[in-house]
């Protein structure tokens, strides 16, 4: 794979640590001290981020041991516990983690909870180098009333849940409305809105936990309205969601074409993912259906829509006080155009009736340890290029660098551009090497001390094994194991 960003690519070879431009570049080497030592670094966190830097940095370091911390039990962050149930095919980066797990100079160590169970300030004297890739862990909040009414979740809860991430098992999602409003409109909004819809023989083969297809299976939701602040031009979902909500069996979509009309001239000059996505908005409204369609459309029992312009001002309650029983809305206007339109109140405002809401406005990253700068206001790690400010040899990387945008790709580039931060620090003496570093063996004393066992990735595969096994049982391809004591009892810990 080529990485460019316009910065050398080191490659390090030879017992001496000499160090050489990758393509034979001659004039930079420099001969480090052959008393300098083997680079250990550690990386906190098990998904995308984390992986992707482990395995930039493995790979263009031939002496580097790099150590992997994650405080669930089990690897792979959101492509196990983000990625819906019915895309497979995006889960199969994992083939590719395990590969870089599997290295003989990189080690995984799960059921440690880093800023609780070890100190940032100890990890950072046990290595010549940490990297913080632990993610966005949390949920914006609406900041609205009645946000904390029965019946309000947040999209991140909502698919954690039925993802089978332990702090969401026990969610209990009250699905007996047959309306449900998702606030948002990106891909985990359209996620959440298919997996309501879905037809549960679709569901049934794939990896959603056994305990949320069955209250899926009880479901009542017969229509899912996606709303959004901005207009049909500022979504942020892709046309590959898109069209699977289109083409989702025993559903059809509600798409106002007076929201849509005109459109198509608007778009002949915007980039060609939203152009594509918008004519086929456009279509979809405007357009007659085919024979198959409208077949298909004609039959449905289920709907779902998008509602544009529209920003939640208060959740309305049931006679109980308790209960959501539907949602206030502001009705906005836009000023400007395209990605950088501003939507504004109007003034007006309308109620929709509905008894289960998802807030899906983003997600968002917590401190991990006092010791480490955080911005609070854009929630993430002040860094550049992936070394954070005023810390010298802490680094970050993924959405507690960036913050949580992006696809699976965005973050392979944004964590090989740590790494190489990292890489060139190395090279440039930065990184003092002529300290040994004990790395896990300092690690291991302190876990020890509280009586914590760290899992190895044996011991997931082992729960990998079991997993799997079990999906057989059910026609699916795993049945997630959702109680981390279960799956530490199961290796014996």
């Amino acid at each position: 794979m080529a990485l460019g960003w316009g910065r050398v690519c080191w490659k390090w070879g030879s017992p001496l640590r000499r160090l050489r431009p990758a393509g034979g570049l001659t004039g930079c080497s420099r001969l480090l001290s052959t008393a300098a030592f083997a680079p250990q670094i550690c990386v906190v966190g098990s998904g995308p981020a984390g992986f992707y830097t482990a395995q930039h940095l493995l790979k263009h370091h031939k002496l580097a041991q790099v150590d992997i911390y994650e405080k669930l039990p089990v690897p792979f962050g959101l492509v196990r516990f983000g990625v819906a149930p019915d895309h497979p095919e995006v889960k199969n980066v994992i083939n590719t983690f395990t590969q870089t797990a599997r290295s003989d100079r990189c080690s995984y160590y799960g059921n440690v909870t880093i800023g609780k169970d070890v100190t940032v300030k100890e990890l950072q004297q046990a290595y010549h180098a940490v990297v913080l890739s632990y993610g966005a862990e949390d949920n914006r909040i609406l900041g609205i009333p009645g946000e904390n009414l029965s019946g309000v979740y947040s999209a991140r809860a909502f698919v954690g849940w039925y993802n089978g991430l332990p702090e969401n098992r026990d969610l209990k999602p009250d699905l007996s409305s047959e309306t449900a409003v998702i606030l948002g409109q990106g891909n985990v909004a359209l996620d959440v809105a298919r997996v309501l819809l879905s037809p549960l023989d679709i569901l049934g083969t794939t990896d959603i936990t056994e305990g949320s297809l069955a209250a899926i299976a009880c479901s009542k939701v017969k229509r899912v309205w996606l709303v959004g602040r901005r207009g049909p031009l500022q979504v942020a979902f892709t046309i590959k969601e898109l069209r699977e909500m289109l083409s989702l069996p025993g559903t059809r979509p509600l798409l106002d074409p007076a929201e849509f009309t005109g459109l198509g001239d608007v778009v002949k000059d915007v980039p060609r993912p939203r152009k594509r996505l918008t004519e086929l908005m456009v279509k979809s409204a405007l357009e007659k259906p085919g024979e198959k369609e409208a077949g298909r459309w004609a039959s449905a029992t289920k709907e779902w829509g998008l509602k544009f312009q529209r920003s939640p001002l208060e959740v309305l309650p049931a006679a109980d006080g308790k209960q959501a029983r539907g949602i206030r809305m502001a009705i906005t206007r836009l000023e400007g155009s395209g990605e950088s339109a501003r939507a504004v109140p109007t003034g007006e405002a309308e109620e929709l009736e509905c008894g289960l809401i998802f807030s899906s406005i983003g997600y968002r990253s917590l401190p991990i340890d006092s010791s480490v700068p955080f911005d609070p206001q854009l929630g993430i790690i002040p860094n550049s290029l992936g070394r954070v400010q005023g810390a010298p040899g802490l680094y970050c990387s993924g959405w507690v660098k960036r913050g949580p945008t992006g696809v699976i790709i965005t973050t392979m580039n944004d964590s090989f551009d740590t790494a190489q931060s990292v890489l060139e620090d190395l090279q440039l003496g930065v990184l003092n090497l002529s300290n040994a570093k004990e790395g896990f063996k300092s690690v291991k004393s302190i876990l020890h001390s509280q009586g914590i066992h760290p899992v190895t990735f044996s011991d997931w595969e082992k729960i990998d094994a079991a997993e799997v096994a079990r999906g057989k049982l059910a026609g699916k391809p795993r049945e997630k194991i959702v109680d981390p004591e279960e799956m530490l009892q199961l290796i014996g810990h």
